[in-house]
């Protein structure tokens, strides 16, 4: 593999490595060896990394997913041939408490991530294309800009000020083109990739899904069209979970996933719960039959990530089953 490091000699047992990240460092640890390292998380510290890692029988290095400050060095490991895992932030956590290490520092988390992935085996998580974590970034930007404008219009609603209305007024109008000149620009980038536009064309075939919606599951959920139905609905917090014990049935509850795609399908619900033909019905016999308004869309969301990705599967657009 091109910009692989051969390693010299490297070690005969097995080596875990757990990676804690934060901006401007990356803290080290290479689990049963108990050894340390602490690199800067720039292009010179991980090459250092790869170094002392090709020095070792490296099984698996396991990171925590952080908001961009793991790629770099997410994507130099794999590309020089480790086995790279990213697991969820929470899900390390609870690992460390069951393990009955209550302490979080920086140390103490690369060395239970190196542990977890001795003890967990997690799945290897290939980077993302670039295109696509831009894509990302651009998206999340546009949805930060969009509730900085709600709450500016909402303090624009209670102010009696007249300066301050002017004020608000003109941040509103800076925001607007802000917004505008985002959406243009993740619009250009999605018809420019042939594979995303025909994701989108999918995507937007189903009433209740626009282009916003669409290219936030573009971005945020590309398993989409991948996965079965149930990995899917679990991946965007969609899949509800048992709590029951001895002879008690409690309610089924969801949690944890994806945050942005979530709030992105309860936006398309909304929406598809008045619109579509197949989803109102369905909503509306929830409701009939006694289901909270809350507990009803959450099905439809439910449903609608479902539907995307049987229909990114197939490779096929949205047909009314009424028609």
């Amino acid at each position: 593999m091109q910009g692989q490091i051969q390693p010299e000699a490297r070690s005969a047992q097995p080596v875990y490595a757990g990676i804690d990240v934060c901006k401007d460092r990356l803290d080290v640890h290479l689990h049963p060896l108990g050894r340390r390292l602490g690199v800067a998380n720039d292009r010179d510290g991980i090459k250092r990394l790869r170094r002392e890692l090709a020095r070792h029988d490296v099984a698996i290095v396991v990171m925590e997913a952080t908001a961009k400050y793991h790629r770099l060095a997410h994507r130099a490991l794999s590309q020089s041939g480790f086995a790279v895992a990213i697991v969820n932030p929470l899900r390390s956590r609870l690992f460390a408490e069951a393990f009955g290490t209550r302490a979080k520092t920086d140390r103490v988390d690369a060395k239970m991530l190196a542990i977890l992935g001795d003890a967990l085996a997690p799945q290897t998580t290939p980077p993302a294309p670039e295109a696509l974590e831009a894509l990302q970034e651009l998206v999340h930007a546009r949805g930060a800009a969009t509730a900085e404008r709600t709450a500016l219009a909402n303090r624009l609603g209670a102010s009696q000020t007249a300066f301050l209305k002017r004020e608000i007024g003109r941040r509103l109008k800076s925001l607007d083109g802000h917004i505008e000149r985002l959406a243009d620009e993740i619009a250009a980038r999605i018809a420019a990739d042939p594979v995303l536009t025909r994701r989108r064309v999918i995507l937007v075939s189903i009433p209740g899904v626009g282009p916003t919606v669409a290219a936030t599951l573009i971005a945020d959920l590309p398993e989409l069209g991948r996965l079965d139905r149930h990995a899917i609905a679990s991946l965007a917090g969609l899949a509800p979970f048992a709590d029951d014990s001895g002879d008690r049935e409690g309610p089924r509850h969801i949690k944890g996933g994806r945050a942005h795609p979530r709030r992105a399908l309860y936006w398309a619900a909304l929406s598809a719960a008045r619109y579509n033909p197949d989803l109102a019905a369905f909503y509306k016999r929830l409701r009939d039959s006694g289901k909270k308004a809350k507990v009803a869309l959450t099905a439809v969301m439910r449903k609608l990530v479902v539907l995307a990705n049987t229909l990114l599967k197939e490779d096929r657009l949205w047909v009314s089953l009424r028609s």
